[in-house]
C-alpha cells in the first residue's frame, strides 16, 4: 500500500469520528443491543474498530475464545472480514449480510457521507438456522488453525442467537438507516461550521477594508452614501447578469452592516432584511420566477428572526444570494435562456472591444435575426443597448476612481474617441462624465 492511500485511509477514520459525537454514537449502539440482544460495532474501511478496547462493546462468548486462543490471527480474519463486507455493502448501498471466518452471521451497513465509503456498522454474531450435525463439522474445519479444543467453542455456539432471515434484515435496516442519519446531520453540522468560520473569515477581511477606507478618507459620513451607491450597482450586476461581481458587491455590503451595527444584532437582522428585498426584486427584474423569489424571501426572513450570532445571519445571506442567483439561472419558463445567457457572458468577458452583433452572434452560434429578436423578448432591449449599458455602468465604477482621467476610461471600454464617449454616456446617463465624477 503507497503512503498515499495509506494515508487517505486514515483521514477517512479521522473524518468519521470528527463528524459526529464518539459518546452520542456507543449510546445508540448499546440502546440497539439493549433492545435487540445483538452486538454492534463501527469499524474504519480497513475493518478496525473507531472505538478503544474499553469504549467497544463485548463481543459473544464465541467470538472472544477464539481471540483468545490465538489473539492476532483471530481478530486478522475478522478485520479482513469486514474490511470486505464493508466494500460490498458499500458499493450496493445498503446491509450486506455475510458469514463470517468463524462460521457466524454478520452483517455491514455502510457509513457513506457526501458519496463517500467512510465505514461500517458490523452487527451480528449470530445463526439463522438451528445447528445441526454438519454445522459442528464445519465449524471445526473453519476454525482449525486456530485452535483443537473444540468443546468449549462448541458450547459457546450453543448461546447463540438464532433469528429468521426477516429479523436480520430488520435489525440490518434500522442501524443503517438510524446510523446514517445521524451521521448526515453530523456531516452537514460541521459543513455549516467550516462555511461560518470561512464566511467569518471573509467578512472579518472586508470590514478591516472597510475601516481602511474610512481612516483614509477621513469621512465618517462615509457609510448612507457608499451603501446607496453600492446597493444601486448590486441591482445593476444582477440585472446584466454579472454574478461575480454582484457576490463581490454583496459581501462588501455585508461588511458594512455589520460593521455599523457592531453588537446591536436587531440593527443588524433589519438592515440585512432590507438588502434581502432589494435581492428579490432584483433577481425577479434579472428573470427569476416571482413565486420562487418570494418562498426565497419568506424563508429568509424566517431564518434571521430565529438567528441570534452575526455568523449565522451572515452564512444565512450568503446562501440566499446564492439562491437568487441560481433561481435566475434556473428559470425554465425564460425562453432561450441558455443562448441569451451565452450572449451576456460573452459581451460581458469582452465589453472592452469595439464589439459588433456579428462577432457577438458568431460566438453564440446564432444568426444576428434570431439572437437580437430573442434578446430583445426577453430582455426589453437589443443586443447592442445591453453592451452599451455594461460599458457604462463600468464607466460610473471607474469614474468614481480617483486618477483615471475620461480619456482613460473611453479607452479602456472600447471607445477610439472620448467625445463620442462622453456623447453616449450623455444621452444615456443624463449628465456628462465630468458631471457624474463631481457628484459621486
Amino acid at each position: 500500500m503507497t503512503d498515499k492511500s495509506q494515508q487517505a485511509k486514515l483521514s477517512k477514520r479521522a473524518q468519521l469520528l470528527d463528524i459526529v459525537d464518539k459518546e452520542l454514537l456507543i449510546k445508540i449502539l448499546n440502546a440497539f443491543t439493549k433492545a435487540t440482544d445483538l452486538t454492534a460495532n463501527i469499524v474504519d474501511i480497513q475493518g478496525r474498530s473507531i472505538f478503544s478496547r474499553e469504549d467497544a462493546q463485548k463481543s459473544c462468548r464465541f467470538c472472544r475464545i477464539i481471540w483468545e486462543k490465538e489473539r492476532e490471527k483471530g481478530l486478522k480474519r475478522c478485520k479482513g472480514a469486514y474490511e470486505r463486507a464493508g466494500k460490498q455493502a458499500a458499493i450496493f448501498g445498503e446491509p450486506y449480510i455475510f458469514r463470517c471466518p468463524a462460521g457466524l452471521i454478520e452483517w455491514a451497513a455502510p457509513i457513506i457521507i457526501n458519496g463517500q465509503h467512510l465505514g461500517t456498522i458490523i452487527c451480528g454474531q449470530v445463526l439463522m438456522w438451528e445447528p445441526e450435525e454438519f454445522f459442528w463439522i464445519e465449524l471445526r474445519q473453519m476454525n482449525k488453525e486456530l485452535t483443537v479444543d473444540f468443546y468449549e467453542l462448541i458450547d459457546a455456539a450453543k448461546e447463540l442467537k438464532v433469528l429468521t432471515v426477516e429479523k436480520v434484515q430488520g435489525a440490518a435496516d434500522l442501524l443503517y438507516v438510524t446510523a446514517n442519519n445521524i451521521m448526515k446531520y453530523g456531516y452537514e453540522n460541521q459543513k455549516q461550521k467550516q462555511e461560518m468560520a470561512l464566511q467569518q473569515s471573509l467578512l472579518n477581511e472586508e470590514i478591516q477594508n472597510r475601516k481602511s477606507l474610512e481612516e483614509k478618507l477621513s469621512i465618517q459620513s462615509i457609510s448612507l452614501n457608499y451603501s446607496l451607491e453600492k446597493e444601486r450597482d448590486l441591482v445593476s450586476k444582477i440585472k446584466l447578469g454579472d454574478f461575480e461581481g454582484a457576490k463581490n458587491i454583496y459581501q462588501t455590503l455585508l461588511a458594512d452592516i455589520f460593521l455599523k451595527g457592531a453588537a446591536k444584532i436587531n440593527k443588524i437582522k433589519a438592515r440585512v432584511l432590507e438588502l434581502g428585498v432589494i435581492l428579490s426584486r432584483a433577481s425577479v427584474d434579472g428573470g427569476a420566477d416571482l413565486n420562487e423569489a418570494l418562498d426565497i424571501s419568506s424563508t429568509f426572513l424566517k431564518d434571521v428572526g430565529c438567528y441570534e450570532t452575526k455568523e449565522e445571519i451572515d452564512l444565512a445571506a450568503i446562501k440566499t444570494f446564492d439562491l437568487f442567483l441560481q433561481a435566475i439561472k434556473n428559470n425554465s419558463n425564460a425562453s432561450n435562456r441558455l443562448a441569451i445567457r451565452g450572449i451576456k457572458d460573452y459581451i460581458l468577458e469582452n465589453y472592452q472591444e469595439n464589439l459588433s452583433l456579428e462577432e457577438i452572434c458568431d460566438a453564440v452560434f446564432l444568426s444576428p435575426n434570431y439572437a437580437s429578436k430573442i434578446f430583445k423578448d426577453d430582455q426589453g432591449m437589443t443586443i447592442m443597448e445591453y453592451v452599451t449599458k455594461v460599458k457604462l455602468e463600468e464607466a460610473k465604477r471607474l469614474l468614481r476612481i480617483p486618477g483615471i482621467s475620461v480619456e482613460d476610461i473611453a479607452e479602456k471600454l472600447g471607445y477610439s474617441d472620448p467625445s463620442y464617449f462622453t456623447k453616449v454616456f450623455r444621452r444615456k446617463i443624463g449628465i456628462t462624465p465630468t458631471q457624474y465624477r463631481k457628484q459621486s
